[in-house]
């Protein structure tokens, strides 16, 4: 391994960053020069990239235990971070494990143990009990989004982790959220504390409200989407069975989107999300599981179809839109005779044209039952695309590559041809299957 570790200024050329932000820039010094760390930033700042960087620097390449622990609260989260962790090209192995998948393919991935790990409590409580892996050689632990990974393991999983790590010398904890208490179990006492969350609201961010005739908001929901077309966007509903109910509505309107809350199997979680990132849908109906800890690019607004119980979910919502260099907004869809919580702004009302539309979406999403494991690449994938669908390079979108499967944005319009052609064709030396999404 020791031949293929990049440096810092390498993994920031491969990533196309060329300049770290302010908070970026103090998180690494901070890190660097104390044991404990406590970094407070709004989503979409770039914390991961905040705490992945230093942490890369005190893995030893020699060693082939696990050297890092990260905790998430979210599989969601967890994915991501490992995405970013293989996007950085460091020469470090990383692996995800979360509930929700099969046991099985942990073991798996741990038969060749990472350097970085990554994991929800529950999942991770589970493998420390078992020692599948050594926990001796572990000296820097992250805890991603703390306040909210100590709620998902309050019933003693977080606490059991503890008990493991007694060679941790390096502590960080982050958070998009301020005030959130630290258990005396985690030994954030005389901690480092970098408060970014200075402003209650990004400058970018603009707060809209919609008033809706009546006290169900169905119709104006419907008007306001017409009216912002088909830019990328999240509606947010507090409970599912509120969520479950719109989208039907929505269904029977023929408003092409797509779904995303706890309730959903893992799989289905993660296609909406690729969906999304792809262009096959314009927005996710969510719960607040959306609100931070997902992957997805920069959306052009949010839509509160109703308002969370607490702040803390309000400005998470808020922070899915006007991130990091660019604008937004937020509407808030006020039903006949409803009162907003004190939280919120007051904002002036927008009234909606009636002259907007909503296209059908450009793309739609194909399957593939093949993927990294199986030897296959992204340019194995467009090749196959071009050579044996004749298409043109316009005529691909994104290619998402997994483990042991793959997604591709194509036209919708010619989606059902290409899967006649392609499906059970070999690519590499694999028979797959490819189906619409």
């Amino acid at each position: 391994m020791a031949n293929n570790i990049k440096a810092q200024q390498e993994i920031l050329e491969k990533l196309s960053i060329y300049e770290l932000n302010p908070m970026q820039e103090a998180a690494l010094e901070a890190i660097d020069k104390n044991d404990k760390t406590i970094l407070l930033s709004p989503t979409g700042t770039g914390k991961t990239l905040a705490f992945l960087l230093p942490l890369l620097e005190r893995l030893d390449p020699e060693c082939e235990e696990v050297q890092a622990l990260i905790i998430v609260p979210s599989r969601e989260l967890a994915i991501q971070i490992e995405t970013v962790i293989r996007d950085m090209g460091s020469g470090y192995k990383a692996n995800a494990i979360y509930g929700g998948r099969a046991i099985s393919k942990d073991k798996i991935e741990l038969k060749h143990t990472p350097a970085i790990l990554i994991g929800t409590p529950g999942r991770l409580a589970d493998h420390f009990e078992q020692a599948r892996f050594t926990t001796k050689f572990i000296k820097t632990l992250v805890i991603d989004e703390f306040d909210i990974s100590i709620e998902v393991g309050a019933s003693g999983e977080m606490k059991f982790i503890m008990g493991y790590l007694a060679n941790v010398n390096k502590r960080i904890l982050t958070s998009a959220t301020e005030g959130a208490s630290i258990p005396a179990y985690l030994k954030m006492d005389g901690a480092k504390t970098l408060n970014y969350l200075k402003e209650k609201s990004s400058p970018k961010l603009t707060i809209k409200t919609v008033l809706s005739p009546s006290a169900n908001k169905h119709n104006t929901l419907v008007d306001l989407l017409y009216h912002l077309g088909n830019e990328p966007g999240i509606v947010f509903c507090n409970k599912k069975e509120r969520l479950e109910d719109l989208s039907r509505f929505l269904d029977k309107r023929n408003i092409a989107h797509t779904c995303f809350h706890g309730g959903m199997e893992q799989r289905d979680r993660e296609r909406a999300l690729i969906k999304l990132r792809n262009g096959s849908v314009s927005f996710l109906v969510a719960s607040d599981l959306a609100a931070r800890g997902i992957d997805i690019p920069e959306m052009s607004y949010i839509i509160h179809y109703e308002i969370p119980e607490a702040i803390q979910e309000y400005t998470h919502r808020n922070g899915r839109t006007a991130r990091v260099n660019a604008k937004g907004t937020a509407y808030l869809i006020k039903g006949d005779k409803e009162i907003f919580p004190d939280f919120v702004e007051k904002s002036k009302v927008q009234m909606l044209s009636k002259s907007g539309e909503i296209k059908p979406p450009f793309w739609t999403t194909l399957f593939i039952s093949g993927g990294r494991k199986d030897k296959i690449s992204k340019g194995d994938i467009a090749g196959l695309f071009f050579k044996q669908g004749h298409i043109s390079k316009d005529q691909l979108g994104v290619i998402e590559l997994k483990q042991d499967c793959a997604f591709v944005a194509v036209p919708a319009t010619i989606a059902d041809d290409l899967v006649e052609q392609l499906n059970n064709v070999r690519l590499k030396k694999k028979k797959v299957r490819v189906y619409t999404v």
